[in-house]
């Protein structure tokens, strides 16, 4: 597709119906016939007014890239800490994020660590890491809380919270029900780890400064924290008066082996997440001036 009438596609739906949403993927089967900056390509994105791209910046950081041996940040494997902060911003202009940006508004970037292509986040971690399958799920988990506090919009493949499989499958658009149904004995089996997804959508939900959905705004709130530690991504987004219910939101994203602590601003906080557990109502209340996170999880604080 070329940008021109991507951008004619996206004025037409927006007419009809002004909450459209529309994206896909940046990236071309082969060699385009047109030139590269004519097409809608997921560097051009933020050449397109309203029309957004998957961004495997994200998800090949955090799961680590298609045919890669490891499972990226959320395995503690150095060098993807760039392009986590880049798809917390929302793949916009930020001062403190070095990857190049290709939206013009954070609500272009579509971050998700996992779709109906390639393998399922299940698949990915069997096949990418020898850890226990409790491990595995506080992955899980971990990706998908930078999945749910980016600034973009979160996609979630379907079926993902019953920690679904595809039996290995990569590629399963030909594959019978066998390879592709869910199985919904699932929903209790992992219940702790439904709960945890159902905990993370209630959080973005309740606090709109997980998605300000404006990049100047991006860029004046949001602020990165910084950690040493190559597998720790640590934010806070402050100033929220008038926009969210608490004066700052918290984020710490621990993918390395070890427990964390990172200092932020004394204050009066409600935990959203910590610990493999989430609730929009809080589990509980903290006084102090750092922000702990044990290994392979992520801790959300709401200051109040």
């Amino acid at each position: 597709h070329d940008i021109e009438t991507m951008n004619i596609i996206g004025e037409r739906l927006r007419a009809i119906d002004p909450a459209v949403v529309i994206y896909g993927e940046g990236w071309a089967a082969q060699a385009p016939a047109m030139p590269a900056e004519e097409i809608a390509l997921k560097a051009n994105t933020y050449m397109m007014n309203g029309i957004g791209a998957f961004s495997d910046n994200i998800r090949d950081a955090v799961r680590g890239p298609l045919g890669c041996e490891n499972a990226g940040f959320m395995d503690g494997v150095a060098g993807n800490k760039a392009n986590v902060e880049f798809g917390i911003a929302g793949g916009v202009e930020h001062p403190q994020v070095s990857v190049e940006r290709w939206t013009n508004n954070p609500l272009q970037h579509v971050s998700y660590v996992s779709c109906h292509d390639d393998h399922c986040l299940r698949d990915r971690l069997e096949e990418a890491t020898k850890a226990t399958e409790a491990q595995r799920l506080a992955m899980v988990k971990l990706a998908q809380t930078a999945v749910y506090t980016s600034q973009g919009i979160p996609f979630i493949f379907t079926g993902e919270e019953l920690y679904r499989h595809k039996q290995g499958v990569k590629n399963s658009y030909c594959s019978p029900d066998s390879i592709n149904a869910i199985d919904w004995t699932y929903k209790t089996k992992y219940k702790d780890l439904v709960d945890y997804y159902a905990g993370l959508a209630a959080i973005r939900h309740a606090h709109p400064g997980f998605c300000l959905g404006d990049a100047e705004l991006v860029r004046e709130k949001l602020e990165f924290i910084e950690v040493a530690d190559p597998c720790v991504v640590a934010f806070r987004i402050s100033g929220l008066e008038g926009i969210d219910s608490a004066k700052s939101l918290t984020v710490v994203l621990n993918g390395s082996k070890k427990n964390v602590k990172v200092e932020i601003p004394q204050g009066n906080y409600v935990v959203l997440a910590q610990n493999g557990q989430a609730d929009a109502d809080g589990i509980g209340a903290y006084s102090g001036s750092y922000c702990a996170a044990a290994a392979t999880s992520a801790t959300i604080l709401a200051e109040m």
